[in-house]
C-alpha cells in the first residue's frame, strides 16, 4: 500500500480557515459588550487535522458473473470539523474530509490468479470527499489529564475520478455513517490539541458501472491528530 501527500492548494484552504476563524475568535473577544453573541461563540470550536486512511479490501460478482476484487490505496488527508457543544451530553458536529487515493479493480479467475479488470490498467484514482452531521458527547472526567469525546453520525462521500488517472470515469456519492473516539487537550483558553481515531461505513464505490458493481460494503478506518480553536 502506498503513501499519498495531499495537494498544497488543500492544506491552503485549512492555513486560511485557521487564519479566519482565529480573527473571528479575537474579533469577537475585543467586542466584549456584545455577550449573546460571545455566549453562543464559546460553544463553537474549529478542528483542523491531518488524518490517515486506510480502506478495506473486498471481493464480490458483478451481473456478468466475474469475480471481482476490490483494494484502495492508503494515503494521508485532511479533515475539518465545526461542533457547537450545548452541554456535555448534548453537541453536535459537521465534518468534511479530503483524501486522495487509487480504488484498484482486478478480476480473479477460476484458478485464482488475478489481472486488472479489462480497461482499469493501473485502477481507478479519485478525490475522495466526506460531507457528514453528527452528535458529539464530551464526558464530563479527565482521561490522563485529557478531555475525551465520542462522536456518532451519517452523511456523503463523494468519489470524483481525477482528469488524469480517473480513466474518464464520472463522479458518484455514497451514504456514509461513523462513530469517532479521542481526546483533546487546552493548549490555553483559545488552543488545544486533539487526537482521535474514526471509522466510516460505506458501499464500495462502482462509479455508475455495472461491471464495476458488487454491492459489499466497506470501511476506512482514520487515525487523526490536528488542532482545535476554541472562541
Amino acid at each position: 500500500m502506498s503513501i499519498v501527500f495531499r495537494p498544497l492548494r488543500v492544506w491552503s484552504l485549512v492555513f486560511c480557515l485557521f487564519l479566519i476563524f482565529a480573527d473571528s475568535s479575537a474579533h469577537a473577544q475585543a467586542t466584549s459588550g456584545n455577550t449573546t453573541l460571545n455566549r453562543y461563540l464559546s460553544h463553537i470550536d474549529l478542528g483542523l487535522g491531518a488524518i490517515g486512511t486506510f480502506t478495506k479490501g473486498v471481493q464480490g460478482s458483478n451481473y456478468l458473473g466475474e469475480n471481482l476484487e476490490q483494494n484502495t490505496g492508503s494515503t494521508v488527508g485532511a479533515l475539518i470539523t465545526v461542533r457547537y457543544t450545548k452541554s456535555p451530553y448534548l453537541g453536535f458536529e459537521f465534518n468534511y474530509s479530503y483524501a486522495r487515493y487509487t480504488q484498484r479493480f482486478q478480476k480473479i479467475a477460476s484458478d485464482g490468479t488475478k489481472d486488472w479488470y479489462p480497461g482499469l490498467i493501473g485502477g481507478v484514482q479519485n478525490n475522495v470527499n466526506e460531507y457528514s452531521f453528527g452528535y458529539v458527547a464530551h464526558p464530563p472526567h479527565q482521561l490522563l489529564g485529557t478531555k475525551p469525546f465520542l462522536a456518532v453520525g451519517a452523511g456523503t462521500t463523494a468519489f470524483k475520478p481525477t482528469p488524469n488517472g480517473g480513466q474518464s470515469l464520472p463522479t458518484r456519492a455514497r451514504m456514509t455513517y461513523y462513530y469517532a473516539a479521542g481526546v483533546e487537550k487546552d493548549l490555553n483558553q483559545h488552543f488545544g490539541v486533539r487526537a482521535q481515531f474514526r471509522q466510516t461505513f460505506y458501499k464500495a464505490p462502482d462509479f455508475g458501472q455495472n461491471f464495476l458493481f458488487i454491492d459489499k460494503q466497506t470501511w476506512s478506518i482514520e487515525p487523526g491528530v490536528g488542532f482545535v480553536i476554541h472562541f
